[in-house]
């Protein structure tokens, strides 16, 4: 399992578009890929669930992948979340 701290810097925070872009980056993998938010666990191949995080521009997640291409899917979904998830 690695894990690593990132600011979402969408000007809207993680709304429906780029979460729902996250997730479908994340559902690319196999590998668990999951992100903690004040407390909370979020799973980011479900919509749902990374909407039900509420975050919002300038929040830190930390973004946790375990599994057997998680060094891997760790870089490119962090480079993803710095180019403004597709917006």
């Amino acid at each position: 399992m690695i894990s690593q701290k990132i600011k979402i810097t969408n000007p809207t925070g993680l709304h429906l578009r780029p979460a729902g872009n996250l997730c479908k980056e994340a559902m690319k993998f196999k590998s668990k890929v999951t992100f903690e938010y004040d407390g909370n666990i979020a799973n980011a191949k479900s919509v749902l669930s990374v909407l039900g995080a509420c975050i919002k521009s300038g929040d830190e997640i930390t973004l946790i992948c375990d599994g057997e291409d998680e060094e891997e899917a760790l870089s490119i979904l962090l480079s993803y979340i710095e180019s403004g998830l597709g917006e």
